[in-house]
């Protein structure tokens, strides 16, 4: 059997880092080995002229409609402030907004975009009670060869199952609350599940806070290959409140979702991710810690270290460093207790530039 099954990992996520010039409707084109259609991006301003919180889009809920990582606000459609004007077959477009642009493609500012795949902006509807698939009924669009769905339901604000698309039992998923609210700001934080944390807890992607043990965000039962759990905890199951989820599973060779102990020291621990990385985000689960993230684009070479704080509207950082290897990556900053405390716990995920081992048996050469 192959190592792996994905060889080009860029025919399913890519970054793109570029100079705003402030023209509607700019196209930008990804510059990996394979021409990628996104269904997923995520941009933040790298600038320090902010702040600017990150915006998040996808295919599925259509280009012009935001989400902000780093805030609990419900879904923006036509944002002020520059948003996405389409979903291009290698790439994207950006689209002038009223205030200057300056989330997106403001004149000068400097830009990075993540993308990752999932089925090109074609959905499935899935019919609970026609299918026998789940109890609440959802969309999804799912990328099973790379292990990525989008799916978009609407709560019922009781216990229930939601069908999935990918095939296999995802690691790792955000889910959000859309709507503007029948519910507090506060009640919207986006909800992380890792099945390391275990379906009786979860973290929050738009604060620093350690993980809680709260059995309502997934009624305390594990997701399976066909779908994935709600309890009655309104930021994951509101009566009728729209929701969108981003799943992901493991795929050996492209993605790695785990969890590593740090030991304060600038010889910090090396994970073991199975691929030389291309994109890497982390976060301290045992204590409070920025989520922060990490590319191969912004960064070309080690040590790496501009990293993103997803829950902050800060501008890019140079705070911590990290060898991205041929099989992994490695901590260097033994000074960071946001990633690397000793005996702090961290979760992380990962994904690839080139696999250790393509599926002809070639191995991937060290940065």
């Amino acid at each position: 059997m192959a190592y792996t099954t994905i060889d080009d990992p860029s025919a399913h996520h890519q970054t793109k880092i570029y100079t705003g010039n402030g023209n509607d409707g700019q196209a930008y084109t990804f510059d990996g080995n394979s021409d990628m259609q996104p269904d997923w991006l995520w941009v933040k301003n790298r600038n320090n002229t902010g702040p600017y919180s990150g915006h998040i889009f996808d295919s599925t809920r259509g280009a012009n409609k935001s989400l902000f990582p780093d805030e609990t606000n419900a879904e923006l459609t036509n944002s002020a402030y520059g948003y996405l004007g389409a979903f291009q077959s290698d790439g994207f477009t950006v689209t002038s907004g009223s205030s200057g642009d300056e989330r997106v493609n403001n004149n000068n500012d400097l830009y990075v975009m993540w993308g990752w795949k999932a089925n090109g902006g074609t959905t499935t509807t899935n019919d609970a009670s026609s299918t026998g698939v789940g109890t609440i009924d959802s969309v999804y669009q799912a990328n099973t060869t790379a292990g990525f769905s989008i799916v978009t339901y609407t709560g019922t604000g009781s216990n229930g199952t939601i069908a999935h698309g990918l095939g296999a039992t995802p690691k790792w998923y955000f889910v959000k609350n859309r709507s503007e609210s029948s519910v507090s700001s506060v009640d919207q934080s986006w909800v992380v599940f890792h099945t390391i944390m275990g379906q009786g807890a979860a973290m929050f992607l738009d604060t620093n806070d350690s993980k809680i043990n709260h059995s309502p965000f997934w009624n305390s039962t594990a997701p399976t290959s066909t779908t994935f759990s709600v309890g009655t905890d309104t930021r994951t199951n509101t009566s009728s409140d729209n929701y969108i989820a981003y799943l992901f599973c493991e795929k050996q060779g492209y993605s790695k979702f785990g969890v590593y102990t740090g030991n304060g020291s600038n010889d910090g621990p090396f994970v073991y991710t199975g691929f030389k990385p291309a994109w890497v985000m982390y976060k301290r689960q045992s204590a409070a810690g920025n989520w922060r993230i990490l590319d191969n684009k912004r960064d070309t070479f080690n040590v790496i270290g501009s990293e993103i704080y997803v829950d902050l509207n800060n501008a890019e950082a140079d705070d911590d460093q990290m060898d991205f290897l041929s099989n992994g990556f490695k901590l260097r900053n033994g000074s960071s207790v946001g990633q690397n405390g000793d005996g702090s716990t961290y979760l992380y995920m990962a994904f690839a530039e080139y696999p250790f081992v393509s599926s002809k048996g070639v191995p991937v050469t060290a940065r």
